[in-house]
């Protein structure tokens, strides 16, 4: 008989947590932009109820600025399993006047109204997110289950323990909670997982030849976000994406690594975080992410 392994375990709890989100709230929603967290997290969610279907709708913030290969596999994940989409457009908020377009051209920090108008529009009491402790400082303090008031917004004292996995999804109304199934996971738990599971994924987190410019220390894709400045050139390199967010803020990296094998054995030898070594959003402060988080991002 095996005996089961770390990645056993971890898909153990996580399909608890959907498990017992299904059973304690009325409307949760999957948090999904087609980015390899986000596509374990909907693997895991049809393992869970199967063989009956998902019993949650999708949600995407769409910064209008995303990849469109990762925009083509979002869309035929939702069609091949029959799922729902709510897709919430940060370039309608820009066009009505309730957001402005930042002089850098990043949108990610441009998501958060979008997503609490898209929560408090449909009701969701509950949001699957798929965030992992191992990410950022910020996400480390995060309980699986995080309590957010009723303005989105996260305060890390209002958070409640979790001893022996018990966890409590009690809020008023207007408040609600996000969750995070895979906190407890490492990107490379996350890659060893797709290898196991046999998961497809967009293309772009495997080497491929792609132009792109440098700056702040990345390598970023030309596009109608408004990179690259006159003073920046363009060339082409083999690179892949570790993380995939906003094209104004996510960064290549160099790298052969053109297989599932590979990128493990790439991650395993790195001593950056992903987010650390290829996310813009995250450096324009040392609390970029914490402050988001207070305002109601994830």
């Amino acid at each position: 008989m095996n005996r089961p392994t770390h990645l056993d375990a971890l898909e153990a709890e996580s399909v608890h947590i959907f498990r017992e989100v299904a059973g304690e709230f009325e409307r949760p929603v999957v948090l999904f932009s087609g980015g390899k967290d986000s596509i374990v997290m909907v693997h895991l969610a049809l393992k869970a109820f199967w063989p009956a279907p998902v019993p949650f709708a999708l949600l995407h913030v769409d910064t209008g600025h995303n990849f469109p290969e990762v925009i083509a596999y979002r869309d035929r994940v939702v069609a091949e399993h029959g799922l729902s989409l709510h897709v919430a457009h940060v370039q309608e908020y820009i066009d009505d006047g309730w957001l402005t377009e930042r002089p850098d051209g990043l949108r990610n920090p441009l998501q958060t109204v979008p997503l609490l108008d898209a929560i408090r529009n449909n009701r969701f009491d509950a949001v699957f997110g798929g965030g992992r402790r191992d990410e950022e400082k910020a996400r480390a303090k995060e309980r699986v289950f995080s309590m957010r008031d009723e303005f989105g917004g996260w305060d890390p004292r209002r958070q409640r323990p979790e001893l022996w996995r018990l966890y409590n999804g009690r809020h008023t109304a207007g408040e609600h909670v996000r969750v995070f199934p895979l906190s407890n996971w490492t990107e490379l738990d996350v890659w060893q997982y797709i290898e196991r599971e046999k998961t497809e994924l967009p293309a772009i987190y495997f080497a491929h030849e792609r132009e792109v410019f440098a700056r702040d220390g990345m390598w970023l894709t030309p596009g109608a976000w408004g990179g690259p400045a006159r003073t920046e050139t363009t060339e082409r390199r083999l690179v892949r994406y570790r993380t995939v967010g906003d094209m104004s803020c996510t960064g290549a990296v160099d790298s052969e690594a053109a297989t599932v094998a590979e990128v493990i054995t790439e991650i395993a030898a790195s001593r950056l975080t992903e987010r650390g070594a290829t996310r813009a959003d995250d450096k324009v402060s040392e609390a970029a992410m914490e402050d988001r988080k207070r305002e109601g991002y994830f």
